[in-house]
């Protein structure tokens, strides 16, 4: 078993969960293209090193397609992809319910990733599969409601339809409203990835803690306009379709600034 399985610390409990897919296969890809289009020229070197001409977005699903695995080995991972945190109002509160959080998690994860890949101890195998898992990663914690509630499992037990579609709160998030756009995710990315050298520094920096509790805020504005059992269409996705492109570009720029600092 590779050395990041080795690392993890197999708590299952009450954190094993299934959450399901994240983001559906389109707001990932959308998510590393933008991160491929704003790495340095160190990180492009590096980058093509671990895995040639091949693109972030190849990869971007890859840990939520590991979940069909039957043998068992990457079981321990599925709680990687979010973090519950009861509804917090200020960063500090919130960075202390995060550090406080029992077994891996998309917060802690993230960290470990990212220091895997920056050791240059770390197998060039085992370096490529930490790196598919913080492209998927830090695109989850773009992902408002994975980084919501556990009494309801981030969403997943708000049943509510879409335009009459059966779904709940986290897949609604998850995908269909990424999907009702009717984009590509490279005409997605770069529809969004328009911001000023100045803009993207700026929403480039804060701390892993401030990006989740920006995500965390997020998800309690989802909450707080989304009714169990409602019939949404139109004027749900007229109501969020600025905060779903928010958080497809920031995710984006962040996974952007990661690589640029860990490859």
């Amino acid at each position: 078993m590779n050395k990041i399985l080795k690392n993890s610390i197999l708590v299952l409990a009450l954190l094993s969960f299934n959450f399901g897919y994240s983001w559906g296969t389109t707001g990932h890809r959308v998510i590393a293209e933008i991160a491929q289009n704003n790495l340095n020229g160190k990180a492009k070197r590096n980058l093509k090193k671990l895995i040639g001409d091949q693109k972030l977005a190849y990869w971007a699903n890859w840990p939520d397609l590991i979940k069909s695995d039957t043998t068992g080995v990457w079981k321990p991972t599925d709680q990687w992809h979010y973090v519950n945190v009861p509804k917090q109002t200020n960063i500090k509160q919130f960075a202390e319910s995060l550090k406080a959080q029992a077994g891996p998690n998309i917060y802690s994860q993230i960290k470990v990733l990212s220091e895997q890949i920056k050791d240059k101890n770390t197998s060039k195998q085992d370096k490529e599969i930490a790196l598919r898992f913080l492209i998927h990663l830090v695109g989850d914690a773009a992902q408002p409601m994975h980084v919501g509630r556990f009494e309801d499992l981030g969403g997943n037990k708000i049943k509510l339809k879409f335009f009459g579609e059966n779904t709940n709160l986290h897949s609604l998030w998850d995908s269909k409203l990424v999907d009702f756009q009717k984009y590509s995710y490279t005409e997605f990315a770069r529809v969004l990835d328009v911001k000023s050298k100045e803009e993207v520094k700026l929403i480039q920096t804060g701390t892993l803690e401030d990006w989740l509790y920006d995500s965390h805020l997020a998800a309690n504005r989802i909450y707080a306009n989304s009714v169990a059992d409602s019939n949404y269409s139109y004027d749900y996705n007229y109501k969020f379709n600025p905060l779903l492109e928010r958080q497809l570009l920031y995710g984006g720029l962040r996974l952007a600034k990661i690589l640029n600092e860990v490859l």
